[in-house]
């Protein structure tokens, strides 16, 4: 793993170690001389949108402006959601995804997990849509994590596909052809936009709030947060209600992965299975955690096999 890679696998160990320990942990600050006030900006051309015309729903307090880290891969404290439009390059096959960067519900690593995956995919002639989703930037907040103790994430992530579902012709993409993909924490967002899609969670704000916000296939690499509010870790977190329903899955991990643990795949695989979901999971002897496109592992082959795997149900 280079060292970049390793840098963003250790700050989201530390995060998830902080929320899990004792008080007197939590209450380490982080090393705040590795960030600075800046806010996370596209590629020129391209222009990132605010979801929320209005009032955004279910908002908490954030102490300070947006920040990045030093090398600039890596936002936090977002209070403002937006969303990034990637068009497809070459040979549109009108299908679009929805990606959702991973960062332990506190910071988003936005080009391992995010403009990366954009390249690679709109290089296909897929659309990326890149959702910048509010994340507090520290461990310390008390309500920082994955729903239903933090709605904000998923509300973002809802009216996300809602809005593309809604410009499916500005976009030149087909609305029966939304998915969604995330590492880390973005893999639980996928799994729970897979499964809370049903539930309205905020008060529409326009007609796009009308549509649905259910994708039409997911990809969950390295996934947290699955085994979580449950007595045993071979259990389903309670709140990803997987049913006959629940959009077609592809799952990647590691079995070494050192942040979260390949029970949070088994888990979800076991369930999505039970329920007749068509379902393809990879799991790989080597590769830890937060490896996206740039591992030289045997764990690499991955976005083929996604590729193959959107073919096979007519995503592609």
């Amino acid at each position: 793993m280079n060292k970049r890679l390793q840098r963003i696998a250790s700050t989201i160990l530390a995060l998830a170690l902080a929320g899990s320990t004792s008080t007197a942990f939590a209450a380490e600050k982080r090393d705040e001389s590795k960030w600075h006030s800046g806010k996370w900006c596209p590629a020129p051309g391209l222009k990132q949108t605010p979801i929320w015309p209005g009032a955004i729903p279910d908002a908490f307090p954030i102490a300070g402006p947006e920040e990045l880290n030093k090398e600039g891969d890596c936002v936090g404290k977002v209070s403002t959601p937006t969303m990034t439009v990637y068009p497809a390059r070459g040979k549109n096959t009108g299908a679009a995804v929805v990606i959702f960067p991973g960062g332990g519900y506190w910071i988003l690593a936005m080009q391992l997990e995010g403009t990366d995956v954009c390249d690679w995919l709109t290089a296909r002639g897929v659309t990326c849509i890149l959702l910048k989703y509010r994340v507090p930037g520290s461990c310390l907040y008390p309500r920082s994590g994955c729903y239903p103790g933090n709605k904000a994430a998923l509300d973002d992530a809802q009216r996300t596909i809602r809005l593309v579902r809604s410009r499916a012709a500005e976009l030149k993409i087909d609305p029966h052809k939304i998915g969604v993909l995330g590492f880390s924490a973005g893999g639980h967002l996928v799994a729970a936009t897979s499964t809370l899609y049903d539930r309205k969670l905020y008060k529409p704000v326009d007609a796009a709030d009308k549509l649905s916000c259910r994708p039409d296939f997911a990809i969950a690499l390295y996934p947290g947060h699955l085994t979580e509010h449950t007595k045993g870790r071979f259990e389903l977190n309670p709140y990803v209600p997987v049913t006959k329903n629940t959009p077609p899955t592809f799952l990647v991990q590691a079995e070494n992965d050192d942040v979260d643990d390949v029970r949070n795949s088994l888990v979800y695989f076991a369930a999505l299975k039970k329920a007749g979901v068509p379902t393809e999971m990879h799991l790989y002897a080597d590769g830890k955690h937060a490896f996206g496109l740039k591992s030289k592992l045997p764990i690499s082959v991955w976005p083929d096999l996604a590729e193959k795997w959107m073919k096979s149900i007519k995503m592609l």
